[in-house]
């Protein structure tokens, strides 16, 4: 399922698989309409050497990845022994034209002359849609390859050193009547000339190398991208008639200049964790959309096994990833955040459970109607409350006074009187709704501490803009939550904080005594309780125990017996980046240096060349599992390290 390397430019967002060639290609937001989605719409690339044929994905290549520059520029090596040759990559996403680009350096490993042809396998399901009706077209004017749909267009070309255009192409169909695709023509090493095709499409280009021994060659290859076929073909004829050297160089320097904050801090830093803390920062911006939405992976690896993927902008993910970057300076993807949330926010004050990056309501297992009988919004409160939360923090880094001319009344207001409306009369704490794991309808620690640290916040925010009704109401519901809390949620006979309360159909409630990494770092992270306290101490080392914590392995799951994508029953739950590094957080807050720098070094060590982190990882194989990259894991990552620094621990 992993994307070691990930490349965008917050409109065209291109995901390379393990064997480097396309398998995400989502335009025009991030992490909306995937237009490759699935192992058959894999853009492949193939090698043929004096009549051997090979494709990066059969096994017999080796590969290399990594960003080798301070840019969202990849670079991969493939190497192939048995054909006798290497291809070396650099590869990007044009940092303002809509195109993804590859420069492909073919070389020859052996002491004699080959004849070398590179094919490359463009698979469209253009709009995310099962509706075959695709079309492709040569173009022979422009010497290029169209795949389109509506307002949907895409113009494959390149040229080789001499600035020559491919000299074969075919077009044909793929999963439909038999056909497994075009790339089957090529296997041959040579290619049909079919100008046109319309349903289930795809096409095949063909650029015809001379090598001579231990000698090389380049291949420019783009995919120009638009809503119609003249922004396409602008596109298209820019890197044609200037080159792709320019446009790698301008997107560079793009990539450096948006960068400066997060390396001026990395210098403060332990070198170990530099080159990550960077990978990260810039993982991160890849998942940003220009209008606002942040998606919490594009990895598309789970529609092979699950109904849905995570491209969609969860309020609660989103809030994570912009937590470190408003530490550093990053106001602007904060404010375009804030007013997609602004723009979206529900008329009863409440964010939904997820959102498509157009905006739009994205799917959803949350019903109106709950077990206990109650009817209520389908919602995680968290959600609703950490962007509250983030929005505090962002106007106190700034005081910029745009902000509550913009968001106060729209935003703000609502989302205060929300919170400080839904809570349980009999108990003091927030209503029941869905966890952040989206799993149990409960009031939770978690939800709670982040509930109360939302309205301290708010009632901030209403001093400032000198509202003084509002700022007594919402303190005062704050400071109910907490008093309940301390009534409420402390789990005395296991040293622990509970899950949270489970409400039954007569409207009585049943604490959950499950041990749930999420319950101590809402208490102590949002102040609910202090990381002094003795019930956080001894929560945490009641988590420590019964995950059988060690220096060596400091992984451990989001609660006990979690089931999800766990492999073996008798483990307690996969590893956790997120989780992990909360402790490593609270580590930090306690003063204990050595910990913390143990579960970063564990981190380090389970990411990829590239920087990449996924969800999870299996306890036995230590293997990653599910998405990869998750913007949560390397948010929680760059939040820890920037914690080496607050706490004056970084050497």
């Amino acid at each position: 399922m992993a994307r070691p390397i990930i490349l965008s430019n917050g409109e065209l967002h291109v995901g390379l698989n393990t064997f480097g060639e396309v398998h995400d290609f989502y335009f025009p937001y991030v992490g909306l309409e995937n237009h490759t989605i699935g192992k058959e719409t894999s853009h492949h690339i193939g090698v043929w050497v004096d009549g051997r044929c090979s494709w990066l994905h059969d096994g017999s290549w080796t590969f290399v990845f990594s960003y080798p520059h301070d840019a969202l520029v990849g670079h991969i090596v493939a190497k192939n022994q048995t054909l006798g040759v290497m291809l070396e990559f650099d590869d990007t996403v044009d940092g303002e034209l809509n195109a993804f680009m590859r420069n492909i350096h073919v070389v020859n490993l052996d002491a004699y002359d080959k004849d070398v042809r590179l094919f490359f396998r463009q698979a469209f399901v253009i709009g995310d849609s099962a509706s075959m009706t695709d079309t492709a077209q040569f173009l022979p004017n422009d010497q290029a390859i169209v795949h389109y749909r509506g307002r949907r267009t895409f113009v494959i070309s390149g040229i080789d050193d001499q600035k020559h255009a491919f000299d074969q192409y075919t077009i044909g169909l793929f999963g439909t009547e038999g056909r497994e695709g075009t790339f089957r023509d090529a296997e041959d090493g040579e290619l049909w000339s079919c100008p046109v095709e319309h349903g289930r499409v795809d096409s095949t280009i063909r650029f015809k190398l001379a090598l001579k021994a231990h000698s090389s060659a380049r291949v420019h290859y783009w995919i120009a991208c638009g809503t119609t076929l003249r922004e396409a073909l602008f596109v298209h004829k820019q890197l044609r008639d200037n080159g792709l050297n320019d446009r790698y160089i301008l997107t560079t320097k793009w990539w450096y200049r948006w960068l400066r904050p997060a390396e001026k801090v990395s210098r403060k830093i332990d070198p170990a964790y530099r080159e990550l803390f960077l990978r990260s920062v810039m993982l991160l911006k890849a998942h940003i959309d220009k209008r606002g939405a942040i998606i919490a992976s594009t990895d598309s690896g789970m529609l092979n096994y699950w109904r849905d993927a995570y491209a969609y902008c969860w309020p609660r993910d989103g809030a994570y990833v912009l937590w470190p970057l408003i530490r550093m300076g990053y106001y602007e993807e904060a404010y375009q955040f804030f007013d997609f949330c602004r723009r979206e926010l529900n008329s009863g004050g409440f964010l939904m459970h997820k959102y498509r990056a157009d905006g739009a309501v994205g799917s959803s297992w949350h019903p109106y109607v709950h077990d206990d009988g109650s009817v209520t919004p389908p919602i995680q409160e968290d959600e609703t409350a950490l962007v509250l939360f983030l929005f505090g923090q962002l106007y106190r880094s700034t005081n910029d006074q745009r902000l509550m001319k913009r968001f106060y009344e729209p935003m703000v207001v609502p989302m205060a009187d929300f919170l400080a409306s839904y809570i349980d009369s009999s108990t003091g704490l927030p209503k029941p709704s869905y966890d952040l794991w989206e799993e149990q309808y409960m009031t939770t620690t978690y939800t709670t501490a982040v509930v109360y640290a939302a309205l301290s916040a708010a009632a901030d925010l209403a001093d400032d803009n000198h509202d003084d009704g509002h700022a007594v109401a919402w303190r005062s519901a704050a400071s109910d939550i907490a008093e309940a809390a301390q009534k409420y949620l402390v789990n005395h006979d296991r040293d622990a904080l509970y899950k949270g309360l489970r409400r039954h159909t007569d409207g009585s409630y049943e604490p959950d005594q499950t041990i749930d990494l999420s319950s101590i770092y809402g208490a102590f992270m949002f102040g609910l309780f202090s990381a002094d306290s003795d019930i956080v101490e001894r929560a945490v080392q009641t988590a420590r125990r019964v995950f059988n914590v060690s220096p060596d392995r400091p992984g451990v799951p989001r609660y006990e017996n979690d089931n999800y994508r766990r492999r073996n029953p008798s483990s307690l739950g996969n590893w956790w980046f997120v989780t992990s590094l909360w402790l490593a957080q609270y580590d930090l807050e306690k003063g204990d240096v050595a910990s913390a720098r143990k579960t970063l070094a564990w981190v380090r060590a389970h990411a990829r060349k590239t920087g990449t982190l996924c969800e999870q990882i299996d306890p036995e194989t230590e293997e990653e599992e599910s998405v990869s990259p998750l913007s949560w894991s390397q948010a929680e990552f760059v939040s820890t390290v920037l914690d080496t620094i607050t706490k004056g621990t970084s050497k």
